[in-house]
């Protein structure tokens, strides 16, 4: 089993930046990639930015150039630096951690964390 532990949303002005943590532990897992989330009131769940176990990087197109996920491969953990940041990045985003054994895929997902954009 796997547990996220997510930390560093807040309540930040327009243009103003958050740094997004996501700690990753249990037993006998191995990541396939990581990720960030959100979930906007009345949206569907979109995926922001990834990250596999090569280092690869997808962005979503609303994000790129503001947005850069990285990670702690030593500490399994997934960190998500978000600059400019605009109203409509207010939501609640959420960790993701894919694991394969075999050809079995595993989804495991945090809390989630609160970004509010408002001045």
């Amino acid at each position: 089993q796997v547990q996220l532990v997510e930390s560093g949303g807040d309540l930040v002005q327009p243009g103003g930046s958050l740094t997004l943590s996501c700690a990753a532990s249990g037993s006998d897992f191995s990541i396939y990639s990581m990720g960030w989330f959100r979930q906007a009131p009345g949206k569907q769940r979109e995926l922001v930015a990834g990250i596999a176990s090569s280092g690869v990087t997808n962005y979503a197109d609303s994000v790129k150039g503001r947005f850069t996920i990285s990670r702690d491969n030593g500490q399994n953990t997934v960190y998500l630096q978000m600059n400019s940041l605009k109203p409509e990045d207010t939501a609640v985003y959420y960790c993701n951690l894919v694991s394969y054994y075999k050809q079995y895929r595993s989804d495991y997902w945090g809390q989630g964390t609160q970004v509010t954009v408002s001045s």
